[in-house]
């Protein structure tokens, strides 16, 4: 089975602000390999959801680490997957297990 994978307006400003951020420090090729690992993980996501860990006990919200620094939320709803947003690991942790 198949997933549908949907971003959440906060998923997509908060995917543009890591690529922001990426651009401003890190040559374009540096860039490109996090595009291909955040493409790579929604492929994944769409055929088995349910492989990245749950972020928090009792919890929905799975993490997705796309770099030490950077990881990817997303919440399971019936068929389709939705990406709740991006986090810069470096910040206080949000949610904790």
């Amino acid at each position: 089975m198949s997933f549908e994978v949907k971003f959440s307006v906060k998923a997509e400003e908060t995917f543009e602000a890591v690529v922001d951020q990426l651009e401003q420090r890190w040559d374009e090729k540096f860039v490109n390999k996090f595009n291909k690992k955040v493409l790579d993980c929604l492929d994944i996501i769409s055929t088995t959801p349910f492989i990245y860990p749950i972020a928090k006990e009792n919890g929905t919200l799975r993490k997705c680490v796309l770099h030490k620094n950077c990881s990817m939320f997303y919440t399971i709803h019936g068929n389709y997957v939705e990406i709740d947003f991006f986090w810069d690991n470096r910040q206080d942790p949000i949610v904790t297990s």
